[in-house]
């Protein structure tokens, strides 16, 4: 028979892989399937992004804190002064993802423990050395102080040995003695990474001894539901009880954390800002608050499937969300991966035979396509399915049938040629995926504001100062910049040495171009004089910038020399004013100045009052050079927030012919 090689190749391929899929090896699921599950998430959030809760905070002990209020660790009287900040805002409950197993000083650990109890609703770590590798008997205060925080209700299900599975820890190190007894609850923070170093699941519960003990997070979750601890139950190998649902687990009492994203899903308020007044206590009421290091110097980084660089308290905050919301992933438990593979394995062994190479790879990359699309959509709805198995298997029978093909019936068949596309910037990449005709020669007209900021005297400085601290300061001037220019959803063109050239209404259109460019200017003068303040104080000499704005039709697109170098930007007559505008900031002595063009833009919401805290006073009607047709200039500033709108119009009969370019 011609294709029995590749019948019995499918076949032992096909036995291979439900084998492999049945047992399913932790070395395949945690280095490979599941690097193909964070793809999966962070392709998730592009298509679909998940609600985000703004009830839950975090207080993070970030570099900021550690600068104004000394290095880490520190002292508990300042962890207790921190404490009562945040619980004079009446949050639902407080978290705290600070160890404090060691003793400090009676008075220190005194006064934090007052502070706990006075909050009457914060829960602290408990932490249990080496996870996974068995159990030790605690000492009897020990026992006294871990008792309250245990599952009161532990329960075997029917068939499920979830002793032999579940992770124990070891040495328990809960807090000293008088904090301990001060806190709501006690949770433990112990972790289990992949094998690969990411954190995945979270332990909902931890076995120590004969009892089992609730994660941080669950606690947490608990208090902010206005729980009692004999509302969670342990089911083990099965659910945890929270309340009157079930969240389900694993064997081993774990869940698959659903993660939203990097660092910062949560909103961070520093704990420095919260002591110092400048962020009041009040807006965390009603809140749920977890408190937490970020700064590096502080050792408590997570790898997680979007950054390798999660702050810990951060993971937790993602875990009591999930509870709250009752949205954690779920592992498939293999039942579909086994039918998948066995189904596409005897539609391929069929079909291919009969099938020319090209069509074979067409049948091929579909299955597979569609399997991707299906891991992808259940993926929305919350559900690991398993990518490497199912795959592998369709990826090696139309491999050897498309290579055999190929080597004895097709050797003469053309290959696939590779596509490539021009170069473009990082920030059109999603918008040259969706529109590919960006990427040829040429554009289109749209209209747009433009913005040109240009260093005053930069020439004249960098001559009177050293190549290195020229280019300290106009990096670091540059970097602040272009921060709020993609603050304001500002397309960053270029930098031409030390000018910046912005636009906004391309290649995404924006009605309001207009007002995000003069809100960019004002902010940028803003930074900048905050920088003057910098410098000064380290002994530099300050930079200023001067600001065009002008509005119009101009040429947007793709400009250069095709498959060389291709830059996105804008060129036409309005461009050029806005250059000339700049130009004309030192001669009116204005920091913004903007074009007539560009306030018609700006007048119907400065009629309805929907633009407030500007000034826009009128210079004088201008000929640039080239040009025949005066323009009205305006110096723009910033006023009160609330202050309604002031403009002051040019006066019609005052036109002033430039010379200078």
């Amino acid at each position: 028979m011609k294709n029995r090689s590749f019948y019995l190749f499918a076949l032992i391929t096909t036995i291979v892989a439900l084998l492999a899929q049945w047992q399913d090896p932790a070395v395949i699921r945690e280095h490979l399937e599941s690097k193909t599950y964070d793809l999966r998430l962070r392709l998730r959030e592009q298509l679909r992004p998940s609600p985000r809760r703004d009830d839950i905070v975090i207080v993070a002990l970030d570099e900021k804190s550690l600068e104004e209020y000394g290095r880490w660790p520190w002292s508990r009287t300042l962890t207790a002064r921190l404490l009562q900040a945040v619980s004079s805002g009446q949050p639902r409950a407080i978290g705290v993802d600070i160890f404090f197993s060691e003793p400090e000083s009676p008075a220190a650990d005194a006064a934090l423990a007052a502070a706990i109890k006075s909050a009457g609703n914060v829960v602290l770590p408990v932490v249990f050395s080496d996870v996974a590798k068995g159990t030790n008997a605690p000492s009897a205060e020990q026992n006294d102080l871990l008792w309250d925080a245990a599952f009161m209700e532990v329960k075997s299900v029917e068939g499920i040995p979830w002793k032999r599975w579940a992770i124990e820890g070891a040495r328990p190190m809960p807090p000293r003695a008088g904090i301990a007894r001060a806190a709501a609850a006690l949770g433990h923070v112990s972790s289990h990474p992949d094998m690969d170093g990411v954190m995945r699941w979270e332990i909902l519960a931890l076995k120590h001894g004969d009892d089992a003990y609730p994660s941080l997070a669950l606690q947490i979750a608990r208090l902010a539901e206005g729980k009692r601890q004999e509302d969670l139950g342990l089911y083990g190998g099965s659910n945890v009880r929270f309340a009157d649902r079930f969240i389900p687990t694993d064997l081993s009492n774990r869940v698959l954390i659903n993660y939203y994203g990097a660092e910062g899903s949560f909103p961070y308020i520093s704990a420095a800002d919260l002591m110092s007044g400048r962020v009041k206590a009040g807006v965390l009421s009603g809140k749920v608050v977890l408190i937490g290091t970020s700064a590096l110097a502080t050792y408590d980084q997570k790898v997680s499937p979007f950054s390798a660089d999660m702050p810990g308290v951060e993971k937790n905050a993602t875990v009591v969300e999930n509870i709250l919301s009752n949205r954690f992933m779920s592992k498939s438990p293999g039942v579909i991966e086994l039918v998948v593979i066995l189904l596409t394995a005897i539609l391929l062994t069929l079909l291919l035979p009969r099938l020319s190479a090209r069509s074979g790879v067409v049948v091929g990359f579909s299955l597979m396509g569609l399997y991707l699309i299906a891991s992808e959509i259940t993926c929305l709805e919350g559900v690991w399915l398993s990518l490497i198995y199912p795959l592998s298997t369709m990826a090696v029978i139309l491999t050897a049938q498309t290579v055999s093909k190929l080597l004895f019936e097709e050797k003469q068949s053309r290959q696939i040629r590779a596509m490539f596309s021009s170069y473009v910037t990082e920030r059109l990449v999603n918008e040259m995926i969706k529109n590919p005709e960006m990427a040829q020669l040429g554009g289109q007209k749209r209209e747009i504001t433009v913005l040109f900021s240009d260093v005053v005297g930069f020439t004249t400085y960098s001559e009177n100062h050293q190549p290195e601290e020229v280019v300290a300061i106009l990096n670091e001037y540059l970097g602040a910049m272009t921060d709020i220019v993609l603050k304001w959803e500002g397309i960053l063109d270029k930098f031409i040495g030390d000018a910046i050239v912005v636009f906004w209404g391309a290649p995404m259109k924006q009605e309001d171009h207009a007002e995000r460019a003069v809100r960019c200017a004002l902010e940028m003068q803003e930074r900048i004089g905050q920088l003057h303040l910098k410098w000064e104080a380290e002994g530099r000499a300050p930079l200023a910038s001067g600001i065009g704005l002008n509005s119009g039709e101009a040429i947007v697109g793709n400009i250069g020399a095709e498959g060389k170098k291709m830059d996105y930007t804008v060129i036409g007559d309005h461009v050029n004013l806005g250059a000339r505008v700049e130009g004309l900031t030192r001669r009116y002595d204005a920091k913004i100045l903007m074009t007539e063009n560009t306030l018609e833009k700006l007048r119907p919401q400065i009629g309805c009052g929907k633009f407030p805290g500007v000034s826009i006073i009128g210079q004088e009607r201008v000929i640039v050079k080239g040009k025949d047709t005066p323009v009205g200039i305006y110096a723009v500033g910033p006023l009160a927030a609330e202050t309604a709108t002031v403009v002051v119009e040019c006066d019609p009969e005052k036109i002033v012919r430039l010379t200078e370019k």
